[in-house]
């Protein structure tokens, strides 16, 4: 793509890396047939090509967003299929970015509307607040029925219809804070193989404790040292992906200096246990590319990342049993790879492989590389689009007859879980039942090990 960028707007290290990655693109349009948005929509400005027209027409004339600008590149999911399927390396995920900052500095959106996102913006990121919206949200919830009902038309994400859906999403029953998401260190059972610090999130101490609780588990049981750093939160991704830049590299700083510069002894790596913050964790070094300060150990801890799957061998795992049915046929299960998994961190085999390995019979999802449509905050703010996602994803779940559902990340759990009776858990709580630990809840009195 032939770009028109001025030598002073190339002087922006923001804006020269953007010319490069305008620059790749060769318009073959291979992104819009893995576009969610495209597929769903049809819409050429809502496919990463698109998109892409939109955001160098913006950054080339220095503009400011516009709102047809702001509205396609808000529906975007960041679910990054379309850089899995480029094959031109168009680095898609730090132009998107960089536009929403832009978007963000320039755009002014409709009142109601920044009130939403900066209540967002500053819940999601702090568990103790996040956690008084929560029983805030149900003691609302009841009186959600007086909101407007998702709307099948995209253009529908009115304030109402918004609210509603984050009424939606706000589960009945909050567990209790877990004492494992405090600092502290958990030994190694047996001899130490390795020594890991525990990324335990932020929205996911809240809403699925007891994947972080099963993650100590599994880990500790097969040799290795968990960490959970003094000062270590939210890696940053739900504020990034809304704009908020600055505030994305103020948190993975925070992270840097719990995890490089105050812990007493070096690490074999850093877990994510929510594949959406891997994928943040493994770009570390591109946030901060520019702070001199930071970068090296920006660096370093993108060098460390690793998902949860990534640390363990299949060959390695020590089952208890084999997980069956009451007719003593093996478990089904539709595995569901989150896009921050699959596109982000490029990881497809390592979570299978281990489920195979602890007993399970495990199947594809068709149109696997379609987003289940949560995306972080999107299932709030395109409420809409989300939900046709989720049906579609259902469908094609459903369609396989599973007996479990599995996936990496707690958000798309919560998602695919709202749309489906199909019992739905986390990789590593599978992990961890198979190998000693207790029935994930989803399953108890369904099925046993033999």
């Amino acid at each position: 793509m032939q770009t028109n960028f001025t030598l002073a707007q190339l002087a922006d290290p923001d804006i020269d890396r953007a010319n490069t990655i305008l620059r790749k693109c060769v318009h073959c349009g291979f992104c819009t047939a893995t576009c969610p948005t495209f597929v769903t929509l049809g819409d050429e400005r809502d496919s990463p090509r698109g998109r892409i027209y939109l955001i160098k027409d913006m950054l080339e004339r220095d503009a400011p967003a516009t709102e047809i600008v702001a509205r396609h590149i808000d529906r975007c999911l960041s679910c990054l299929a379309c850089m899995t399927t480029c094959p031109s390396g168009v680095n898609y995920m730090h132009l998107v970015d960089h536009a929403r900052a832009h978007i963000e500095e320039t755009y002014q959106r409709p009142f109601a509307d920044r009130l939403l996102r900066g209540a967002l913006a500053r819940l999601m990121p702090n568990p103790a607040l996040f956690r008084w919206a929560m029983m805030l949200g149900q003691l609302a919830k009841p009186f959600a029925a007086l909101l407007p009902t998702t709307s099948r038309d995209p253009g529908g994400a009115t304030f109402g219809r918004r609210l509603r859906a984050m009424l939606d999403a706000v589960p009945k029953r909050l567990a209790p804070p877990s004492p494992v998401d405090r600092p502290q260190t958990f030994g190694a059972e047996g001899t130490r193989t390795k020594r890991v610090a525990l990324m335990n999130g932020c929205g996911q101490q809240v809403l699925a404790p007891e994947v972080n609780e099963a993650t100590v588990r599994l880990l500790t049981r097969h040799g290795i040292e968990v960490v959970i750093a003094d000062g270590a939160g939210c890696c940053g991704s739900s504020v990034l992906h809304t704009g908020q830049r600055e505030v994305a590299r103020d948190l993975a700083r925070a992270n840097i200096a719990a995890w490089i510069d105050d812990l007493d002894g070096p690490l074999d790596a850093i877990i994510a246990n929510a594949s959406g913050c891997g994928t943040t964790l493994k770009d570390y070094g591109h946030m901060l590319a520019e702070d001199a300060q930071w970068r090296g150990g920006a660096e370093a801890v993108a060098k460390l990342a690793r998902d949860v799957t990534e640390v363990l061998a299949p060959d390695a795992l020590r089952p208890v049993g084999k997980p069956v049915r009451d007719d003593g046929s093996p478990v089904v299960i539709a595995y569901h790879a989150a896009c921050s998994m699959q596109h982000g961190q490029k990881l497809t085999e390592p979570p299978k492989a281990l489920l195979r390995a602890a007993g399970f019979v495990v199947r594809d999802v068709p149109e696997g590389h379609l987003c289940c449509g949560w995306a972080g905050t999107y299932q709030v703010l395109q409420p809409a689009l989300s939900r046709r996602l989720r049906d579609r994803k259902v469908g094609n779940i459903e369609s396989l007859r599973p007996d479990v559902i599995a996936a990496g990340n707690f958000g798309c759990i919560s998602q695919i879980g709202s749309g489906s009776a199909i019992p739905i858990a986390h990789t590593v709580e599978l992990l961890d039942w198979v190998t000693g630990g207790p029935t994930p809840a989803t399953l108890e009195g369904r099925f046993r090990l033999a």
